[in-house]
């Protein structure tokens, strides 16, 4: 019997080494600099090797809700945006990367928990909070910016209102 023979296929990843226009003498003081590398957009599995590097763990979900609750009284917390991961477009068109509904929030805590957050994350986060009573009477309006919220692509980490 003759053995079938399997093509196994092999997914490359085209990088391409990114050279420095003038290389670095080696007597001099700057630090041998590691090598650098850039993915080309074009691969065909260039998007699906994003969002499994891109993609958040559970944990660092529940991490980020437990900071968020340490605020003060939250009722309702909503991510976008940067947080969803999805493309550059939608992102960059999203009403807030964070959209926070609550009471008796610390705005010392708030400023710190929103300063480590874009210190993790290296871009700066559009973030919007209101008071239970605010975003009531707005949600009861068809608010533009409520809508566009909560039309758009989103995720309620914490609702405690129930919409």
């Amino acid at each position: 019997m003759k053995k079938n023979k399997i093509k196994k296929t092999k997914i490359k990843i085209v990088a391409k080494k990114l050279h420095r226009k003038k290389p670095v003498a080696k007597h001099s003081k700057t630090p041998n600099r590691k090598p650098r590398y850039a993915l080309d957009p074009n691969f065909e599995f260039f998007s699906e090797l994003k969002s499994l590097i891109l993609k958040a763990s559970p944990a660092e979900k529940d991490l980020l809700i437990k900071k968020i609750s340490a605020l003060g009284r939250i009722k309702l917390a909503v991510i976008s945006g940067i947080f969803l991961n999805t493309d550059s477009a939608s992102s960059a068109n999203a009403a807030a990367d964070l959209f926070i509904v609550g009471d008796d929030i610390s705005r010392d805590k708030l400023r710190t928990f929103l300063r480590s957050l874009e210190a993790e994350i290296g871009r700066e986060i559009k973030f919007s909070l209101m008071d239970r009573e605010e975003f009531d009477y707005r949600f009861g309006m068809f608010d533009r910016f409520i809508r566009v919220l909560l039309e758009g692509p989103h995720e309620k980490i914490i609702n405690k209102i129930g919409i």
